[in-house]
């Protein structure tokens, strides 16, 4: 049997969720995510790693802003205006 020391290595944690990324990788006592460099503003990767680059880039997730884009330019970003009626007018 192992000593006791062995097994408390096993049962500390070292990292836990990361609050930008949501994975198990902020590490608790550096204060830093392996997985997306939080707290650092920029997002971490490397080229040596294409497909985590590939995973995490643009378009994989929800897009909230991004998705309303292609509409808003095709409109020319008016904002507060009402669009003109498309309804044919009846002649009387």
């Amino acid at each position: 049997m192992g000593t006791k020391n062995a097994l408390k290595k096993q049962i500390q944690k070292t990292h836990t969720r990361c609050r930008r990324c949501g994975r198990t990788s902020f590490h608790i006592q550096k204060k830093v995510c392996a997985a997306c460099g939080y707290p650092s503003a920029r997002l971490r990767h490397y080229n040596w790693s294409t497909k985590m680059i590939r995973r995490k880039t643009r378009g994989t997730g929800r897009m909230r802003y991004e998705k309303e884009l292609p509409r808003k330019f095709k409109n020319g970003f008016r904002e507060q205006t009402q669009a003109a009626s498309r309804k044919k007018k009846t002649s009387t």
